[in-house]
């Protein structure tokens, strides 16, 4: 059995994605979290997801751009690599389970997700269990509504009756949600790659750190 994890951060937010390339909208959200809870760090999670085609850039491809991408932000950024190191398809409920037997009861994990990844948490695997591991942090448009009718019923209700102000999570180490409903990022990595393969260097959409990195290393060409 691994030795768990000490860690110092009390409050730790949890960014998950395949980062194909990451983007301003990823940092934008894990910035705005970190402000929002008051987390004292950061743990971006290059994934391996299920629900996904095949990725253009190698695991340790992602795992380094968004190294360059988060690097600025103004609490601990830690590149949590453990999905890509199973390399498989992964869960977020196993990697929830494993980041709590690795840090343990206390510290409060708050996952972050966008409000397009609400609206399918119904189709994640164990997904009521996510609430037992962690707190649940949604970006949301303007205009936003939990009883709106992209919203399964039965994620909806779990959502509300654990619904809390962002401030009142890292009191506690899972179990509760939150909405911030000003975060209106409309940005994709299908988009980027698409603007990348047509020759436009999409300089508004990602950073430059990693704009050059992606040219150093020939990605998303046609």
């Amino acid at each position: 059995m691994a030795p768990r994890e000490r860690p110092a951060a009390r409050c730790i937010a949890l960014l998950g994605g395949s980062f194909d390339p990451v983007h301003n909208g990823h940092v934008a959200l894990g910035r705005r979290f970190v402000e929002l809870l008051g987390a004292d760090q950061l743990r971006v999670i290059p994934t391996m997801p299920w629900q996904k085609s095949a990725l253009v850039a190698s695991p340790a491809q992602r795992a380094d751009m968004a190294a360059l991408a988060f690097a600025d932000l103004p609490c601990e950024v830690v590149i949590d690599r453990q999905e890509i190191e199973r390399g498989r398809a992964t869960y977020t409920v196993d990697t929830l389970r494993a980041l709590r037997a690795a840090l343990g009861n206390d510290v409060s994990l708050c996952f972050l997700m966008g409000a397009d990844q609400l609206q399918r948490l119904d189709t994640w695997h164990a997904w009521r269990d996510l609430f037992s591991l962690a707190h649940l942090c949604v970006a949301a448009r303007p205009g936003f509504a939990l009883d709106g009718p992209d919203i399964p019923p039965e994620v909806a209700n779990e959502f509300k009756a654990r619904l809390c102000a962002p401030e009142q999570l890292c009191s506690q180490p899972a179990g509760r949600t939150t909405l911030a409903p000003d975060l209106a990022v409309d940005v994709s990595s299908t988009r980027i790659r698409a603007a990348l393969q047509g020759g436009n260097e999409a300089n508004s959409l990602i950073a430059r750190v990693v704009l050059d990195y992606i040219e150093q290393h020939n990605l998303y060409k046609k």
